[in-house]
C-alpha cells in the first residue's frame, strides 16, 4: 500500500484470537482501559461497549466497543458463540506492537492468535 501522506504518523495493528476467558462489557471496559497505559497512550474519553444482542445473525452476536485516544483510537470486535476477537488499533503516535499483541493474547487467555501490523 502506497503511503499517502508520509508527513503524517499512522500505525494500525490487528490482533485475532479465540479467547478462553469470561467475556462482558465489564471485562471489555476494563480491557480498553487498560491497554492504553501499556502502550503509553493516552484516553479522552470512556470506553463505549455495544451488545447489538438480536439485531443481527447469531453467529455475528457479541458485542463491539471503542475507546478514543488522544492520538485516535482502539476498537474492538467480540464473537461469543465463537469465543474470537478481533482488535484493531490505529494511532498516530507510534507504539509497540508486540507488547499490544502480548497483552492482548495475555488479557484474553487466548490459546491461538495472531496479529499484523500494517
Amino acid at each position: 500500500m502506497r503511503d499517502l501522506a508520509p508527513t503524517i504518523t499512522r500505525q494500525r495493528l490487528l490482533v485475532e484470537g479465540y479467547y478462553t476467558i469470561d467475556v462482558d462489557e465489564d471485562v471489555i471496559g476494563r480491557f480498553l482501559n487498560e491497554l492504553p497505559d501499556v502502550l503509553g497512550l493516552r484516553t479522552y474519553g470512556r470506553a463505549a461497549v455495544f451488545a447489538p444482542a438480536g439485531l443481527g445473525r447469531q453467529t455475528n452476536e457479541g458485542f463491539d466497543a471503542f475507546v478514543p485516544l488522544i492520538d485516535s483510537g482502539i476498537s474492538l470486535y467480540v464473537w461469543t458463540a465463537a469465543r474470537f476477537a478481533a482488535l484493531v488499533l490505529f494511532t498516530c503516535k507510534a507504539f509497540d506492537s508486540s507488547a499490544a499483541a502480548g497483552f492482548t493474547r495475555d488479557f484474553f487467555a487466548m490459546t491461538d492468535s495472531e496479529y499484523q501490523q500494517f
